[in-house]
């Protein structure tokens, strides 16, 4: 059986995706976008989570700062869009949670 040879990009694209290294990139983006969009007293505070169908997922420390976050949903979301267009960011969910 002999094989043809493939390109280096195709070959590195299926090792990245086997091994999940565009989630972690994409992870990591969204956590900066999160940082830049929320500000820096917001951002040590809370972590973003998974984005799921559009919604993405914040875990906060505490309920006052949900309910300020709350308040500036529709400008976090105008700023993690612009920032991140292709991740298609529709709504933020905020939780109550540990933040490490």
């Amino acid at each position: 059986m002999a094989y043809s040879p493939q390109q280096i990009g195709d070959i590195l694209s299926e090792l990245m995706a086997r091994r999940g290294f565009a989630r972690m990139k994409s992870a990591a983006a969204l956590e900066e976008a999160w940082q830049q969009a929320a500000g820096p007293l917001a951002a040590e505070y809370s972590r973003v989570g998974l984005l799921r169908r559009g919604t993405l997922e914040v875990t906060v420390a505490n309920s006052t700062l949900v309910q300020e976050l709350l308040f500036q949903r529709p400008a976090l979301l105008r700023t993690l869009t612009q920032k991140l267009p292709d991740e298609k960011i529709k709504d933020i969910r905020f939780s109550v949670g540990t933040i490490r």
